[in-house]
């Protein structure tokens, strides 16, 4: 059970990488995409951390909210009525 837990964490985590853009904006080249990751985490550790990771999971929360609140519509707009 532990591996297929580890398979589902590291599937959903290149979704978000694919979710992000950057997968679009670098052409698929992995080394650009590790590149960019190091600079994050780079980035995440240095002093001022506590700032950039709270900016970080800011943008996180406002864009998932943004993607729910668009399916919700998505899915209002999709039933005959309008209505659920």
């Amino acid at each position: 059970m532990q591996r297929r837990e580890r398979t589902r964490h590291l599937i959903e985590l290149g979704g978000l990488v694919q979710k992000s853009g950057l997968v679009e904006i670098t052409d698929d080249d992995r080394a650009t995409l590790y590149g960019a990751m190091l600079e994050l985490a780079a980035q995440a550790g240095n002093e001022d951390s506590k700032n950039t990771m709270a900016l970080w999971k800011r943008r996180g929360k406002r864009a998932f909210d943004s993607e729910d609140e668009t399916a919700e519509d998505k899915k209002l707009s999709a039933s005959p009525s309008g209505e659920d």
